[in-house]
């Protein structure tokens, strides 16, 4: 058993999770209320994802950096997620405190829920989503393309499913904003016990950050890990590659269902 334990991104409110090994498939718990991830709805419409079921028993923001996590370590079976509070804890901003607290636990990587059966491109508003099937058995890969118009920051970047990869290069990548959307997010009451550490700040004339320096593809890094997290929530990452150009959270699950919908995607196994 190992638990980690911070606040929360949005709300500010204390939040733990603990990792317990269990048999069967990932659950995540609350309040002694248990369910699989196909149990669970996702919504990304407030700046990130939220997994509810559909009794509303169990309801929890911010899942997608701790989803990123399980994703990448292919963790799918073996353990009981267990959430206090009303949404998962920043802790770095990232996904490197939750790969260190689940490596402990030795639990084997299983294969993908989920996998690109046919070739095709998925428009959802300003995101694009181009999905084909793997040129060679067990390829996993995720590419981001983000546009922030700013000659600062890269707007590329890539993972290849190899977990060790993930954990040095795209979990330490924080949570980032704008300086006028930080504003609004304070003006309102939330982000207001964010650990400066955890988080990256673009100013007009300055890139704040606290901690470990910052780098011009950590923005573009971090969505690729939010991407990771949230293509989780539906069995992936699949088995093939997903190429998505300015993804955001409700974008890629709309995107994910339509997917699956139209036959670009197909489950391989209950979640």
């Amino acid at each position: 058993m190992t638990t980690l334990t911070g606040r929360g991104l949005h709300r500010g409110a204390p939040a733990s999770v603990r990792f317990t090994r269990a048999p069967g498939a990932v659950r995540l718990r609350r309040r002694g209320v248990e369910a699989r991830l196909a149990e669970l709805v996702m919504d990304g419409s407030s700046r990130s994802t939220s997994a509810t079921t559909r009794d509303g028993r169990i309801a929890i923001g911010t899942v997608e950096h701790l989803f990123a996590a399980l994703g990448a370590m292919s963790i799918r079976d073996g353990v009981v997620v267990e959430i206090d509070g009303p949404e998962v804890p920043l802790l770095d901003g990232g996904a490197a405190a939750f790969l260190d607290a689940l490596a402990p636990l030795e639990l084997g990587p299983s294969p993908p829920s989920l996998a690109v059966v046919r070739a095709g491109t998925i428009d959802v508003g300003a995101s694009r989503y181009e999905v084909r099937p793997p040129e060679r058995p067990g390829e996993v890969r995720v590419e981001v393309e983000v546009d922030f118009d700013d000659l600062r920051l890269e707007r590329h970047a890539r993972w290849g499913g190899d977990a060790a990869d993930f954990r040095a290069r795209v979990a330490p990548a924080r949570t980032f904003g704008f300086e006028h959307e930080v504003e609004e997010l304070l003006a309102r009451g939330l982000a207001s016990h964010v650990a400066r550490e955890s988080v990256v700040v673009i100013a007009r004339d300055a890139i704040l950050s606290a901690g470990r320096p910052f780098r011009s593809d950590e923005p573009a890094r971090h969505k690729l890990l939010d991407l990771v997290g949230d293509l989780y929530a539906h069995g992936g990452p699949p088995s093939g590659s997903v190429r998505a150009t300015r993804p955001g959270h409700a974008a890629t699950h709309e995107a994910m269902r339509r997917g699956l919908a139209e036959g670009l995607l197909m489950l391989t196994r209950t979640r």
